[in-house]
């Protein structure tokens, strides 16, 4: 698998990384004997970024990872977790929240450590200067102590992770749902920002949720109705055509040599046997020309997060 170094921290990451939110449940049940597998096997393959937050499952993922992590599986991945929020509608990005956070996910993950602390979906605080200073100082702070080896924020507007590149000294950022067959914003607006300023980037969700995949997305899914339709009739597309939308979906930023990691959702074995093998394909650019075509009037289409509006 390609690796990338992330920005200037000097770690050295898979083009695609196995997010742990499948871990606290996000979709649907899952075998903890069998999501523990799976993190052996990914890193065995080469899969080693490990990717959770407390907010998946109330601590649940970090449990799962942490039990897998055991045995000698930690000195081998790059992990990372989150802290600010803590449930749907829980959210604590106080100095003092920050580090009692940690330590509870430090505890589960079981280590004294984790490579990677950011905070998470920061459109969720009503005072984005305060995240800037005394979120930012706190993650500071955790670095400093050796908590954590880098620190960055996490969100879904771009426009938030540009300003928070450029106010804060940030190591590496997540961003979501920007750099897919749905929206390249992500590539448009925040790459040439992270670079001027050495910041990597973590590319998520390039399913967009569950809305690039045959199955289609969950019911929460907040994307309005137009790009659903659109999405189904993409699936239908790739149906035709004896494909996978979500394999395409994940070929897509994998084809972005600016794109130094994906992550991907993994609850099991065969889920990290199919992404690998989706990895290794090429792009199908007939493929993809029919599908961008029926994605063609909802590019770009946004919705709420947070406090911030879709369009803002």
């Amino acid at each position: 698998m390609r690796v990338t170094e992330l920005g200037r921290t000097g770690l050295k990451v898979p083009a695609v990384g196995f997010g742990g939110g499948p871990f606290g449940g996000f979709y649907g049940s899952f075998d903890e004997a069998e999501g523990i597998s799976a993190i052996h096997l990914a890193i065995e393959r080469g899969m080693n970024l490990i990717d959770t937050s407390p907010y998946y499952g109330g601590g649940r993922s970090e449990e799962v990872i942490g039990k897998g992590l055991e045995g000698g599986w930690r000195e081998r991945a790059i992990l990372a977790t989150k802290c600010g929020r803590i449930a749907k509608d829980k959210f604590d990005f106080t100095a003092a929240g920050i580090k009692a956070g940690v330590e509870t996910s430090l505890r589960l993950l079981r280590t004294d450590h984790v490579d990677i602390l950011q905070a998470h979906d920061i459109e969720f605080e009503k005072d984005l200067d305060r995240v800037f200073d005394e979120t930012f100082k706190a993650l500071e702070s955790l670095k400093r102590q050796g908590k954590c080896r880098f620190i960055g924020m996490t969100g879904y507007p771009v426009g938030m992770l540009v300003r928070a590149i450029e106010s804060c000294a940030l190591d590496v950022v997540i961003s979501y749902c920007h750099a897919t067959l749905l929206d390249q914003t992500m590539l448009e607006r925040l790459v040439p920002v992270a670079r001027r300023r050495g910041t990597g980037i973590i590319n998520a969700s390039p399913m967009s949720m569950g809305l690039l995949t045959m199955a289609g997305p969950p019911e929460w899914h907040p994307a309005p109705g137009a790009v659903k339709e659109a999405c189904r009739r993409a699936a239908a597309v790739c149906a035709r055509r004896g494909a996978d939308l979500s394999d395409l979906a994940l070929a897509y930023p994998l084809s972005k040599p600016e794109i130094a990691t994906t992550l991907v959702g993994i609850k099991d074995r065969a889920e990290v046997e199919r992404n690998l093998a989706a990895a290794a394909k090429p792009l199908d650019q007939a493929l993809l020309a029919e599908v961008m075509a029926e994605l063609r009037d909802v590019q770009g289409a946004c919705w709420d997060s947070g406090h911030w509006k879709a369009g803002t």
